[in-house]
């Protein structure tokens, strides 16, 4: 295994499709992904992170049409969106680009040519489902049916997402229109197709070989090399936004052509179309490309992609690594249930480096799902980086170095054991980054900050100031430098906290390996600032509730009855009672702030809310939501409100206005402002 050395490193991340928001799924290969890349500019590797938003497909061009707008200006906003969310979980992109460029047009017209030329690409007339109501050809994903392989439902036209199984559209069976839900009929086209078969030994040696992919990644590719690889359909009939195919009249490449080269054309970006530059990375073996994606897409990865490659004249990966799925609290990410979070929501409330530290806890190098459990997570932030490294730091360099005129010493024997401790295990923690197996990295370091806070603790420096100063300015001097070795090893996976413990410490570069022996001796250390803030259980709910009700879906066709416990409740009817836009003018809609919630005797579904409305004062509510929110919970909490509802008379008392909310029991979700509303904010 390579670690040191100067190598050359072009790493990427699987690309997010530009139809909708970025998730934690997004997030947690984007961290995994920066990690390895962070890791291997620390230590002295020149190494480069790109990526794109994948622009091309007919869901993209239909939700321009539905939006009213051509589809460049779609992805140019989607595209802004994704980078802001994905850059705010400090992931540093060398290029985040767009599939829709000049550079991946050139490259995989470049690429399909030379298949084509080297014999790669047949052609053939083949049976294509048609919907007769939309009047178009269907793209795999806007099919839905019955999967063949293993039964399951509900799934696409191409793969099935409970087996991994992969198909041709006509073999869906009870098939549909994923857009109408008209059955399709099928009608003749021509489609071009790349004879992925040419390629089999070349894939088998490939697969084979050590290090390009994990072994149980290798173990399932022989499956599909058993069964025979077929030929593979890349095009696609207009009306389709995507690049034309050379040579050919109203046909597109399919995405999944287009997409990968999508990684080459981020880099030829980068280096501003020097393809000297560019070759040396994509024609040059002693160059690395290491891939990272999601164990849904491994075939486009390790059996399309070095395939492509080959026959266009490139080098295959080095390395592919194939990740699991993430679950929120032991569930499958479902936008109906909560669990399926924004980026943008948790950036709002949490701390961005915490989750990279709760993810890195659990990342290994195999594709196994991890689980993102809240409870665990508030623990693990709070003791593993706050109650561990955090406090190393900031129970040393306050009040006990102001005493000290904020001087570190020289080390003594002690301590020199002490840190040699922690230095001796580089070559472990390196071995770990390289290997994708960051748990074991945090595992070591929570060792490792164990071992130096209990020399702290031991020593006890606010007691040894007031007996003997300089022995104190000993014990602070290998603390520091303890957290010195450790902001190293956990720069990769925290860069922001790394380096402000290395700002404290005066040293005016970014933490890399090299700097492990450097230790710090006979030095003014700068003032304290905080590092990072414990998890607070609130941030947490208001979070998760923002998010649900950001989400919560708009039913048609519904008509809205008031129950007897004043809450609002829909039920699916035929038609809808409409009011004219007066009407709708005398709904005044306020944000208020909770400041009391209990329950109520003799109502089982009911929580008594007292509701601060700003200049409106404060109002008495009786709410029926107990079935999904818990009174103590509510307190704090900003919500939507009709502020000049009538007054209603109940049996528990009287209920001076409504609290909005979506959805039904369990799921039922209440409405919140944004976050720098205040209570008695006009909503329109």
């Amino acid at each position: 295994m390579r670690i040191k050395g100067n190598r050359r490193i072009l790493v990427t991340s699987a690309l997010p499709y530009a139809n909708g928001p970025i998730h934690l799924g997004h997030v947690l290969e984007a961290i995994q992904t920066d990690v390895y890349v962070r890791f291997q500019k620390a230590s002295g590797n020149e190494c480069y992170f790109f990526c794109a938003d994948d622009t091309h497909g007919t869901p993209i061009m239909l939700a321009a049409r539905k939006e009213g707008i051509p589809p460049e200006e779609l992805i140019a906003r989607v595209r802004k969106e994704h980078y802001r969310d994905l850059s705010g979980f400090l992931v540093e992109y060398d290029n985040y680009y767009t599939t829709n460029s000049d550079e991946n047009r050139i490259l995989s017209e470049e690429i399909y040519l030379s298949l084509k030329e080297k014999g790669h690409i047949t052609d053939r007339e083949i049976e294509q489902a048609y919907c007769n109501n939309d009047k178009m050809f269907l793209p795999d994903r806007f099919i839905k049916g019955t999967c063949p392989n293993c039964g399951s439902t509900d799934q696409y036209g191409d793969s099935c997402e409970v087996c991994g199984a992969t198909y041709s559209p006509k073999d869906l069976k009870d098939s549909k229109c994923a857009l109408c839900g008209t059955p399709p009929v099928t009608k003749n086209s021509k489609h071009i197709f790349f004879k992925l078969g040419d390629f089999s030994k070349l894939l088998s040696d490939w697969v084979s070989e050590e290090g390009h992919v994990a072994e149980g990644v290798s173990k399932k590719l022989k499956e599909w090399f058993s069964a025979g690889l077929q030929d593979w359909d890349i095009s696609r009939d207009g009306p389709y936004f995507g690049f034309e195919i050379p040579g050919e009249e109203n046909k597109y490449f399919y995405v999944w052509l287009d997409a990968p080269i999508g990684y080459m054309a981020s880099s030829l970006h980068y280096f501003k179309g020097d393809r000297k530059e560019f070759d040396s990375f994509w024609k040059n073996s002693n160059s690395e490309i290491v891939h990272f994606i999601g164990k849904d897409i491994l075939y486009f990865h390790t059996l399309f992609w070095p395939a492509t490659l080959e026959g266009g004249g490139y080098r295959p990966p080095s390395l592919v690594h194939v990740h699991g799925f993430i679950t929120v609290n032991g569930e499958k990410m479902s936008k109906s249930r909560g669990t399926f979070i924004r980026a943008e929501d948790y950036l709002k409330y949490l701390d961005p480096e915490h989750l990279r530290f709760y993810l890195a806890g659990k990342l290994g190098p195999g594709m196994d799902d991890l689980d993102l459990s809240f409870d665990d997570y508030t623990a693990k932030v709070n003791s593993d980086l706050v109650g561990n490294f955090v406090n190393l730091v900031s129970r040393v360099s306050t009040s006990i170095l102001d005493k000290l005129d904020r001087k570190l010493g020289k080390l003594n024997p002690d301590g020199k054991d002490l840190l040699n401790i922690l230095k001796n295990s580089e070559s472990s923690i390196r071995e770990s980054y390289e290997s994708r197996n960051y748990a074991k990295v945090m595992r070591e370091c929570a060792r490792l900050g164990d071992i130096a806070n209990k020399y702290v603790n031991d020593l006890a420096p606010w007691i040894q100031i007031k007996e003997s100063p300089e022995k104190a300015r000993d014990t602070v001097t290998v603390a520091l430098n303890a957290a010195r070795i450790l902001s190293i090893y956990l720069y990769p996976i925290l860069p922001k906290i790394s380096k402000q413990v290395y700002r404290i410490l005066g040293i005016d570069h970014d933490p890399n390996f090299a700097d492990i022996n450097k230790d710090i001796e006979n030095t003014k250390v700068l003032p304290y600032e905080m590092i990072t803030k414990r998890v607070e259980e609130k941030a947490i709910q208001t979070m998760l509730q923002e998010n649900q009700a950001s989400q919560a879906p708009l039913k048609e066709e519904t008509k809205a009855k008031s129950n007897s416990e004043g809450q609002t409740k829909t039920e699916g009817v035929a038609s809808i009672s409409e009011i004219s836009i007066e009407e709708l003018a005398k709904v005044d809609l306020r944000v208020g702030k909770i400041l009391e919630a209990g329950p109520v005797e003799g109502a089982e579904k009911l929580v008594q809310v007292k509701l601060d409305l700003g200049d409106l004062g404060q109002k008495n509510v009786f709410a029926g939501i107990k079935v999904a929110y818990q009174p103590e919970a509510l307190v704090g909490l900003k919500v939507v409100a009709v502020a000049n509802l009538k007054p209603r008379k109940m049996k528990f008392g009287i209920s001076e206005a409504m609290l909005l909310a979506a959805g039904e029991g369990e799921s039922l979700t209440l409405f919140v402002p944004q976050k720098d509303a205040m209570p008695g904010d006009r909503l329109k």
